[in-house]
């Protein structure tokens, strides 16, 4: 970077007309003290400008080589640092700093026009196109702090403060000048007008970028590709977006995929969120949002860890007071080929939504289910999502397709199926389970339930199911809890089942990734709305902080749980009350783990191998089946199910054989 300047001087002012240069005033431009004219060309100057040396040489696909410099190209109000090529701009460039090592080739128009903030402070209507939830983004918006604005509207002094402190974020960003970082390259790009590019930046062949800030950086380069359109727009770092993608007030987080035709507006998403074909029409897309399917449009809906299949759709409104319903989908759901849901309805946690659905159902209670349709109506299948593959295989693949490099994680994503969150709705569903059988009869056929369906079978197994999930968790953090420690007494046992912290009891939320105790976020908004905490910066530390603290949080709220689930006083347990407990929890282990391998078998059934072995007979089928999909006992997942099984039954084994010599003890 160059730290001081000079004028140009007689010789070189002439070396640069000779070569074709103009400049309304030369005594304008200033240079590096190394700087030499040999590689400025058919450059017109104009406004003040500042320009380093030119020494680099590029190397192109292919092993083409271009030197570093000027060629076709007017510049005004621009500063260059050292070793930039620019050429063939066929408009102008102005009021741009662009750093080291940048190469702009074959663009119309780079320019920022009056003073702009870059997409800072751009209000997007996410759930209602018709306004009342808008979320102002900012560089570093967190899906947590947009889920706060946008569904927290009961606390009007929260969002009046929150909107004051992006409002000033957006105010420090405002300028008239405006930057292309470092090793930065565009190429056969159209217009980008108001656009702040961060480092290491690769635009190529985009149609037209206006008003916003793409966060690339060093280590998560941004990568924007051909005929991309984008308007008022915050980009996050390791985004890639191409393929003729069509944005409008959208915030795209940290190593989200947009491409192949996918249109957006008033939408937000969050990290690793993919689009691919379809339509995304003001949505909040919390982590792993993802719909890659043509005829798919997601719309006035939030979603987190979704997987939207081939036509799914929903309505916001039904002709009357126009687009102003809204829905929700937990974590965790899926929605099948051609599935369909009427705003407003609530869909639970990792549930499968098959059919259409015009009646507004709330599963929120009841996670884990499936929601189908059958003869125009709708059934829920309670909790049976707990015992299949595709959920379990879910939750594995999540952390490992986590693409984000960048250090700085602007969202806190905890990946944990089983947690405070879902396990509290177990809980509540296994009493509106109960609470439908009082009601109706243990007798009676189908239940019903907002707005849906029961079989008294479904009901049963949903029962059992969410008892087995709750034993399982609930073990597992005992099991976490005292694992490694050598126990001299039951003193010593339950001094280590004390918590040590008092935060975590009582409801929990998810965030949008975010898992935490509902205390810890209504403490954040008092001291929001009491202004002790009057910092972006502050929020989201406190969601790290969250983040980072959630295990201790989680053993305080299992701890007060266990005492009512086993009807324990956890400070008074024992040796032996530890090896019940443990002895619960493996068999809800094990139980659930056969479920998923019998889940699994399906797959490798006569009727999965239709359409292997076209022109031979059986054996030649299961030959070919084999040859693709592998053999049953051989596959990755079931041999992961297996070796979980061994490995749970010898956690519990050791945990038992520590403390067995403590069983009959006070």
């Amino acid at each position: 970077m160059c730290k001081t300047f000079r004028k140009l001087t007689d010789l070189e002012i002439e070396t640069l007309k000779q070569q074709h240069c103009t400049s309304d005033d030369w005594s304008a431009i200033e240079v590096a003290e190394a700087f030499t004219p040999e590689y400025i060309f058919h450059t017109r100057f104009s406004g003040k400008i500042r320009m380093g040396v030119f020494e680099k040489e590029f190397i192109l696909p292919g092993g083409f080589r271009k030197h570093s410099g000027l060629r076709h190209v007017s510049l005004h109000n621009c500063t260059l640092e050292n070793n930039v090529l620019i050429e063939n701009v066929s408009n102008y460039i102005a009021n741009y700093n662009i750093g080291e090592n940048s190469f702009i080739q074959n663009v119309n128009v780079i320019v920022v026009e009056g003073k702009s903030s870059f997409g800072n402070g751009t209000e997007v209507s996410v759930l209602c196109e018709t306004g009342g939830r808008e979320v102002p983004i900012y560089n570093k918006l967190s899906a947590h702090l947009a889920y706060i604005i946008a569904l927290y509207r009961h606390r009007p002094v929260l969002i009046g403060k929150l909107r004051e402190m992006i409002a000033a974020y957006a105010e420090k960003h405002t300028s008239e000048i405006g930057y292309i970082g470092k090793n930065v390259e565009i190429i056969n790009t159209g217009t980008i007008k108001n656009v702040c590019i961060g480092d290491f930046c690769e635009i190529n062949g985009a149609s037209k970028l206006e008003n916003g800030t793409i966060n690339s950086n060093e280590n998560d380069p941004v990568k924007i590709g051909c005929n991309v359109m984008a308007e008022d727009f915050i980009v996050s770092s390791g985004a890639h977006i191409s393929d003729g993608v069509v944005m409008v007030r959208c915030f795209i987080g940290q190593a989200c995929s947009l491409s192949h035709l996918f249109s957006a507006h008033d939408s937000l998403f969050f990290s690793n969120c993919q689009g691919e074909n379809g339509e995304a029409c003001a949505i909040f897309a919390g982590p792993y949002t993802v719909s890659m399917h043509k005829s798919s449009l997601l719309i006035a809906g939030m979603f987190s860890f979704l997987n939207a299949g081939s036509g799914s759709n929903q309505s916001n409104h039904m002709y009357k007071l126009g687009p102003i319903h809204q829905g929700i989908v937990e974590r965790g759901s899926k929605t099948t080929s051609d599935s369909y849901i009427l705003w407003p309805a609530k869909i639970g946690a990792f549930s499968l939504v098959m059919g259409r659905h015009v009646r507004h159902p709330d599963t929120s209670d009841l996670p884990f289910s499936y929601l189908i349709e059958k003869g125009n109506e709708s059934y829920l299948v309670p909790g049976v999502n707990l015992k299949s593959v595709g959920t379990i295989r879910d939750a594995q693949k999540w952390p490992k397709r986590d693409k984000r490099k960048d250090p700085e994680k602007l969202d806190n994503i905890n990946f944990n199926l089983l947690s405070p969150y879902t396990i509290q709705k177990m809980l509540t569903a296994i009493e509106v389970l109960r609470s439908l059988q009082r009601t109706s009869g243990e007798t009676s056929e189908v239940y019903s339930y907002q707005s849906a369906n029961i079989h008294n079978g479904s009901l049963l197994k949903g029962i059992l199911l969410y008892s087995k999930a709750i034993n399982k968790f609930l073990g597992n953090s005992i099991i976490k809890r005292l694992e490694i420690t050598r126990f001299k007494d039951n003193d010593e046992i339950r001094k280590r089942l004390k918590p040590t912290t008092k935060a975590g009891n009582g409801e929990w939320l998810d965030l949008s990734g975010l898992i935490a105790p509902k205390s810890e976020i209504d403490k954040l908004i008092s001291d929001i709305e009491s202004e002790k905490i009057t910092s972006l910066d502050e929020i989201n530390d406190t969601f790290t902080r969250l983040h980072q603290n959630y295990y201790d949080m989680e053993w305080t709220w299992a701890y007060e749980i266990m005492q009512k689930w086993y009807d324990k006083d956890i400070s008074q347990m024992k040796a032996d009350d530890i090896i019940e407990i443990v002895n619960i929890w493996r068999e809800a282990v094990v139980s659930l783990d056969d479920m998923l391998y019998a889940d699994a078998k399906k797959e490798f059934s006569i009727t999965a191998k239709t359409g292997f072995g076209v022109d031979g007979n059986s054996q030649q089928k299961n030959i070919d089946f084999e040859q693709v999909r592998g053999a049953f006992d051989s596959n990755t997942f079931v041999q992961t199910v297996n070796e979980h099984i061994r490995a749970k039954t010898a956690l519990g084994n050791e945990l038992i054989e520590r403390i067995s010599s403590l069983q009959g003890k006070i």
